[in-house]
C-alpha cells in the first residue's frame, strides 16, 4: 500500500485582503500560484486552515490540524490575529516543520521576521505574486530542510531549555530570577533619580548583560538615557543580548540617541535596516525623517548649501512614507508639507497633502486624545494655508495647553522657518503668524505655562 503524502497546513487569509499599508493583495492567488505548487514540490499534501471562513470559531478540527499536520506554512502579511493565534499554538506544539513567509513592502509586522527567518515574497501592484519560480523554489527548499528534521524553527523550543518539560526543579529558579529582576528594576528606579554613577553601579552590578533578564536590560537602557547618558546608552546595545539589541523600540531608540550625539549618518542607517528588516511603519519614517530633517540644519549652518538641499530632500521623503504609512499619524504629515514650503521653490504637493494632514488632526482632537502637540499641528497648518481664522483660534489652544518651554519653542522655531522661507521667495507672510511667533517665545520664556 502506497503511503500517503504527509500533510502541510497552510495558514494564511482567503481572498484580497489590504495589508496595513492599504495594498490590496489576492491571497488566493498567492495560494494557487506560488505556495500550493511548492507545498507539492516537497511532496507534501496542502491542506488550506478555513478557520477565516468559519468565524474564526476555536473548533476541534483547528486545534487537530496544528497537532497532526506534520508540515505547517503561516502566512503573516497582514498580520491576521487568528494566522498568529494559530502560529503560537503550533509553536508551542512543534519543535521544527512550521515555515514562515510574508509579502515584502508590507507595513511593520509585529514579529521580527528576520529572527524567525521567514521568506520574503514579491506582489504587484495589482496583488498578484511575481517571480514564482523563484519563491516557490525558496519556499520548497525550506520545506525539505524540515522534512530533513534538521531545523528547530519554534521559538520556545528555541529559547527555553528543556522545553516542554521545563517545570518541577526549574520554577524554583525562574522564581529565584524573577525577584532577582524585580529587584534590579528597582534600583535602576532610583539610580534614575541619583545620576549617571549611581545608573553605572547597577550596570557593573549585573555583569555579562548577554545572560542578564531582558526587562532589566531594557530598564538599564531608558536608565542611562533618563540621564542623558548618550554614549552610554550608544555603548550599551553591543553588549545587550542580539535578540533584545534587535528589537524595534532599542534600534529605534538608539537611532535617536546616535543622531543626539551628532552621529546623524549613522543614525539614518539604523533606520533604514530597521525598515528594510521589519516593514515600512510611520513611526521610523517618521524619526528618519526627524534625523534627516536635523542633518539638512547642520548643513545649512555649516554652509553646505549642495548637501543641504539634497537632505531636504530626502527629509521629505521620509516624512511624506511615514504618513502615507498610517494617514492618522500626524507628526510626519505636518512635517512633510511644512518641508515642502521651505523648499526652493515651494513643492506644489503641499496643497494636496495640507487638508489631508488637517483633517486627521481634526480626528484626533474630537476623539478626545488631543494635546499640545495637537494644537501646534493646526497653528502650523494654519500659516502654511494663511488661514488666519484657524491660526488665531489654535494659537489660543495652543497657549493653554503648553506644558514645557520647550514645546513652545519648537512651535515658534517652526513658524520662524516658514516665515523665512517666503520673505525669500518674496511670499507675503500673514501677520497674524508673526504675532503667533512672538505668542509662543514669551511661553517658552515663562517657562513651564502650568503645572
Amino acid at each position: 500500500m502506497t503511503q500517503p503524502e504527509p500533510l502541510c497546513l497552510i495558514l494564511m487569509p482567503f481572498d484580497k485582503k489590504k495589508d496595513a499599508t492599504g495594498r490590496v493583495i489576492d491571497f488566493d492567488a498567492v495560494y494557487h500560484r506560488l505556495i500550493a505548487p511548492a507545498v507539492l514540490a516537497a511532496g507534501l499534501q496542502p491542506i488550506r486552515s478555513d478557520e477565516e471562513r468559519t468565524g474564526g470559531m476555536l473548533e476541534p478540527l483547528m486545534y487537530e490540524r496544528l497537532l497532526h499536520c506534520e508540515y505547517a506554512v503561516a502566512d503573516l502579511t497582514t498580520a491576521n490575529a487568528g494566522v498568529y493565534y494559530q502560529l503560537g499554538v503550533r509553536h508551542a506544539l512543534k519543535p521544527g516543520s512550521t515555515v514562515l513567509l510574508y509579502a515584502a513592502g508590507s507595513a511593520q509586522l509585529p514579529l521580527d521576521v528576520q529572527q524567525l527567518a521567514a521568506i520574503p515574497y514579491r506582489v504587484s501592484p495589482q496583488g498578484l505574486p511575481v517571480h514564482e519560480p523563484k519563491f516557490r523554489t525558496v519556499l520548497t527548499d525550506r520545506l525539505n530542510e524540515a522534512l530533513q528534521g534538521a531545523v528547530v524553527d519554534s521559538p520556545p523550543y528555541q529559547l527555553v531549555r528543556d522545553f516542554p518539560n521545563a517545570e518541577g526543579m526549574k520554577q524554583a529558579a525562574f522564581r529565584e530570577r524573577h525577584h532577582f529582576a524585580a529587584e534590579m528594576k528597582r534600583r535602576l528606579t532610583e539610580a534614575r533619580l541619583n545620576g549617571l554613577d549611581a545608573v553605572r553601579r547597577v550596570d557593573e552590578s549585573l555583569g555579562d548583560l548577554g545572560q542578564a533578564d531582558c526587562g532589566v536590560v531594557v530598564e538599564l537602557f531608558f536608565a542611562y538615557r533618563a540621564v542623558e547618558a548618550l554614549t552610554s546608552m550608544i555603548d550599551l546595545v553591543p553588549r545587550m543580548p542580539a535578540a533584545v539589541a534587535a528589537t524595534v523600540l532599542i534600534q529605534q531608540q538608539l537611532a535617536l540617541a546616535l543622531n543626539r550625539d551628532g552621529r546623524g549618518e549613522e543614525a539614518e542607517q539604523v533606520l533604514r535596516d530597521l525598515i528594510a528588516r521589519r516593514g515600512p511603519s510611520s513611526e521610523c519614517y517618521g524619526m528618519l525623517g526627524r534625523v534627516l530633517k536635523s542633518r539638512w540644519k547642520n548643513a545649512l549652518e555649516q554652509g553646505a548649501t549642495a548637501e543641504a538641499k539634497e537632505l531636504l530632500v530626502k527629509a521629505i521623503a521620509a516624512y511624506l512614507k511615514g504618513f502615507e504609512s498610517d494617514w492618522r499619524e500626524t507628526y510626519p504629515g505636518v512635517n512633510a508639507v511644512t518641508l515642502m514650503e521651505l523648499k526652493e521653490p515651494a513643492d506644489p504637493r503641499r496643497r494636496e497633502i495640507l487638508p489631508v494632514v488637517h483633517y486627521a488632526v481634526e480626528q484626533r482632537i474630537r476623539s478626545g486624545a488631543a494635546d499640545y502637540w495637537d494644537y501646534a499641528t493646526l497653528l502650523e497648518l494654519a500659516a502654511l494655508a494663511c488661514d488666519e481664522a484657524k491660526g488665531v483660534d489654535a494659537l489660543g489652544r495652543s497657549l493653554a495647553r503648553v506644558r514645557e518651554s520647550w514645546e513652545a519653542e519648537t512651535t515658534a522655531g517652526e513658524l520662524r522657518l516658514v516665515r523665512e522661507a517666503r520673505q525669500r521667495r518674496g511670499a507675503d507672510c500673514p501677520g497674524w503668524a508673526d504675532v503667533a511667533e512672538a505668542e509662543l517665545l514669551k511661553a517658552a520664556a515663562r517657562g513651564t505655562a502650568r503645572p
